[in-house]
């Protein structure tokens, strides 16, 4: 079952990472790992190109004891230490420094500089057939030049789209940002729903193996009484040690899951954490599918990123096309002239020219159709995710409202095996039925419990992947998952 909220998961995250994959390289969900469980859950890696959500780039150091963490407190932590988070947030600023790098090149560009030098030059060399008191040679002389120069391009419709296109791009990016974050309200936010879920196994475990040890003692009881056969004592016995077993199945579990959740919100895995929060079993907030889908257009980052980078092609193809327009560029230059910076005067150049592409060799029909095929796959990669938001919100949706069916049939059949325990410990005792109906009231006990805590945990995912799918992860996780 557990499988079926990785595939929901994964269906997100990889998502968001085709969409965003120049600023994302990290993975939302642990690796494998499996339980003994009736029911037990297998997950799976997720692609490595997303691992860096599993890490954090800046890990705190132990504290003693333990830390209480609230559900919201370990978001806090995660998007402050996720190295997926960080990660991205340097892809922004490369962003940014790329539009400014663009920016520069229609920006005035002005240095100053000051020089003095002394020559004694040859006149014979240079061909001057002149000379002075009979020899060629002149100098030694000097001249000193302090001057400032500026240039700038006025018109360059190639630099002006390529500007406009990298503005796109750091919008882009800056969204997915903002995705980042919400795919680590998403990782932290299941982290710690295994965390929970693990802990409730954890009891039941303990739970369990208290009624085994119960069972095996009243077994032997009722031998040394001449009321049971050695077969059920033995039977009895095998069903406590795997109870056992499952018990320490489950705190190996628990302890592990812990530490993952360490790794994504940046606690060392040697501290101990001690989470505060139960596990949410809230009814879920209604929902217009309608409204739903038109905030979710509004409001995914990852579409908003799409969106930025077919603008940003669009522009792409624009410069592209004015690599064969005019362009206009001017210099100047002012500053002081002379044999000494006393006697230096002042003196300046204003130059403007035009530039007019005549034959390129077919480099900017090249640049052009390269363009426009990066053009032609964004809008169709556009096109895509925008069919992809419906299917996941009414995909989230429908894995809500079964999820929540689940949970309630589950909580029935937790009852009801109860009873079954009850009465056939009941029978048991009273001498009208042996340890095997027994041993298996246990197994259904056992087998319910399970399937419980996986109905659960997987309603409180599909509530996450909602969030997720509407866009509204971050802002809204409290409200879905039943909090203030």
């Amino acid at each position: 079952m557990r499988t079926k909220s990785l595939l929901m998961i994964l269906l997100l995250v990889c998502v968001a990472g085709k969409t965003a994959s120049a600023q994302l390289t990290g993975s939302a969900v642990p690796a494998s790992r499996t339980t003994d469980q009736p029911t037990a859950e297998t997950r799976q890696s997720l692609p490595p190109s997303l691992d860096s959500f599993n890490g954090s780039g800046i890990v705190d150091k132990p504290v003693p004891g333990a830390v209480r963490l609230s559900l919201l407190d370990a978001m806090d932590r995660g998007i402050k230490h996720n190295l997926g988070l960080l990660l991205s947030q340097q892809q922004t600023e490369s962003a940014r420094a790329e539009r400014w790098r663009n920016l520069s090149a229609l920006l005035p560009h002005v240095s100053a500089g000051s020089s003095e030098n002394v020559q004694k030059i040859n006149l014979a060399a240079f061909g001057i057939p002149i000379s002075i008191n009979g020899s060629t040679l002149v100098g030694p002389f000097s001249v000193f030049d302090a001057r400032a120069t500026m240039s700038e391009t006025l018109l360059d419709f190639n630099l002006l789209n390529k500007v406009r296109s990298s503005a796109e791009s750091e919008r882009a990016a800056k969204f997915s940002l903002q995705d980042a974050r919400e795919l680590v309200v998403l990782v932290v936010g299941d982290q710690y729903l295994l965390v929970l879920a693990d802990a409730a196994r954890l009891e039941t475990a303990q739970a369990q193996l208290k009624t085994a040890m119960t069972i095996l003692d009243r077994t032997r009881d009722m031998k040394a009484a001449g009321m049971a056969a050695g077969i059920d004592v033995l039977r009895a016995q095998v069903q406590m040690q795997a109870q056992q077993q499952r018990l320490l199945v489950a705190e190996n579990q628990l302890e592990r899951q812990k530490m993952v959740l360490a790794r994504t919100i940046g606690l060392p895995v040697s501290q101990q954490i001690e989470l505060s929060d139960s596990v949410p079993a809230s009814p879920t907030p209604p929902l217009d599918l309608d409204a739903a889908l038109a905030r979710a257009y509004t409001r995914r980052p990852e579409y908003l990123a799409a969106q930025s980078r077919t603008r940003a092609a669009e522009l792409t193809v624009k410069a592209a096309q004015g690599e064969a327009l005019p362009t206009v560029q001017m210099n100047g230059d002012y500053g002081a002239i002379g044999r000494s910076p006393g006697s230096a005067e002042p003196t300046y150049t204003v130059a403007a020219g035009v530039r007019i592409p005549i034959f390129q060799g077919g480099r900017v029909r090249a640049e052009v159709s390269q363009a426009r095929s990066e053009l032609r796959q964004r809008q169709m990669q556009l096109e895509d995710l925008r069919s992809r938001v419906e299917f996941e919100v009414r995909s989230a949706w429908l894995d809500v409202k079964t999820s929540a069916d689940q949970v309630e049939v589950a909580r029935q059949t937790v009852t009801l095996a109860g009873e079954q325990l009850i009465q056939a410990q009941d029978r048991y005792a009273a001498g009208v039925a042996g340890t095997l109906d027994v041993v298996q009231a246990q197994e259904a006990v056992a087998t319910a419990n399970e399937t419980y805590i996986q109905s659960l945990y997987l309603n409180n995912v599909a509530k996450l992947s909602l969030a997720r799918a509407l866009g509204v992860a971050e802002q809204q996780t409290r409200e879905f998952l039943g909090g203030k």
